[in-house]
């Protein structure tokens, strides 16, 4: 038996140990693409696939989004048409076509003006977490009336912070951010560790001008003019 010389990531825990998987980036530039994705349940969908890298079934889907299976079977179709789900590999004589995420990871990138579609995608980004958030609250309310009081103080969390970041900077935090999550996915999302949970995340970063004029860079000022050396009198003889 060969021994290895254990890394970090081999000694993390099962929960936290990052999936070995080949990374596929998908990226929508076209703004017809990104308009639609203007729409809760394909965000939902978009979310649900990337998440979890597993397939599912137009049923499954939209039991979670709250339509019916013949509609989500429509926005499947949409986002296939654009290269954001594929049809998944079934197995045996399955009656219904199964889906998964056309890659590992999805951005958004447009250079759009204030109107730009990317805009109402993050609104329906927003209500999503905001649908989260109100359903996490009435479970909980509801676990607590009837006199369970297991959660613990960072069931919740949120932070908000300003920063001042050069592009490479902006760049550097991005990278790190989505390092560290990945850090935490699981190598088989089929097998949940014991007394794991499903979180939803959510990470964003945006220009704010809305900081004092003394956050503007300082306009240059001149050199100060140093004074030329002044040399001594030759002495007599």
């Amino acid at each position: 038996m060969n021994a290895e010389t254990p890394t970090a990531e081999s000694m993390a825990p099962p929960a936290t140990r990052r999936r070995h998987r080949p990374e596929k980036q998908v990226e929508i530039t076209d703004p017809k693409a990104i308009r639609a994705l203007a729409h809760a349940a394909r965000l939902e969908v978009i979310s649900e696939l990337y998440s979890t890298q597993v397939s599912r079934t137009a049923t499954e889907l939209a039991a979670q989004t709250g339509l019916t299976p013949s509609a989500m079977s429509y926005h499947l179709r949409a986002l296939q048409k654009w290269g954001i789900v594929i049809p998944a590999a079934t197995a045996g004589d399955a009656r219904e076509r199964r889906w998964q995420a056309a890659g590992t990871d999805f951005t958004i990138h447009s250079l759009g003006g204030v109107a730009s579609p990317e805009l109402a995608v993050l609104d329906l980004e927003l209500d999503a977490y905001r649908r989260r958030v109100r359903a996490y609250a009435t479970a909980r309310n509801a676990r607590r009336e009837s006199g369970d009081t297991a959660d613990g103080p960072s069931s919740v969390v949120l932070a908000s912070n300003l920063l001042y970041l050069t592009p490479d900077q902006r760049a550097e935090l991005t990278r790190r951010i989505f390092d560290l999550l990945r850090d935490y996915e699981l190598e088989d999302p089929d097998h949940l560790p014991e007394g794991a949970e499903r979180m939803a995340t959510m990470w964003s970063m945006i220009p704010d001008d809305r900081g004092p004029a003394a956050a503007k860079p300082a306009a240059a000022q001149p050199a100060p003019v140093k004074p030329a050396p002044v040399k001594p009198a030759a002495g007599k003889d």
